[in-house]
């Protein structure tokens, strides 16, 4: 029997991500080490995405009947990021189901070509009143599949 362990996660180029946002790194996201926090990086990713929805019009956080519910998150670390550095989330969908999409998100500090950071996290869209998985509404399908 051999062993075949999974291949080790590697940083990606920007080509690798269909859309990017710029994120301003603040004082407080640095912690005791010196460099951001592992914890900042998933509110990154959140962010990220849901702005991107927000402006494409594919999300209404306060009046549409259709939420997005977080199942599953994952991110790899390459190099670090400290403040005051500026970063750009890279997104891509790499699987849009019925009722589910996976995000991934790349972490690029500005003007660098490889992810400092990758990572995804899985949305399942709800019915906001009842919490049961939805068929996605047809404008978030249409911006989710240009992520693709």
């Amino acid at each position: 029997m051999t062993d075949t362990a999974p291949a080790k996660p590697q940083p990606e180029p920007r080509s690798a991500y269909r859309a990017f946002r710029t994120i301003s790194t603040r004082w407080m996201d640095n912690d005791a080490y010196g460099h951001v926090n592992n914890v900042v990086y998933y509110s990154w990713f959140d962010s990220a995405v849901n702005a991107h929805l927000i402006e494409a019009g594919a999300l209404d956080i306060h009046d549409g009947q259709t939420i997005g519910l977080v199942v599953e998150t994952h991110c790899n670390y390459f190099s670090s990021v400290e403040f005051p550095q500026t970063v750009e989330a890279g997104l891509r969908v790499a699987h849009l189901g019925k009722s589910s999409v996976r995000y991934e998100v790349g972490i690029f500090v500005q003007g660098h070509e490889l992810t400092a950071a990758k990572g995804h996290f899985i949305h399942v869209y709800v019915d906001k009143a009842s919490r049961r998985p939805t068929t996605l509404p047809g404008k978030l399908k249409s911006v989710l599949e240009a992520l693709q």
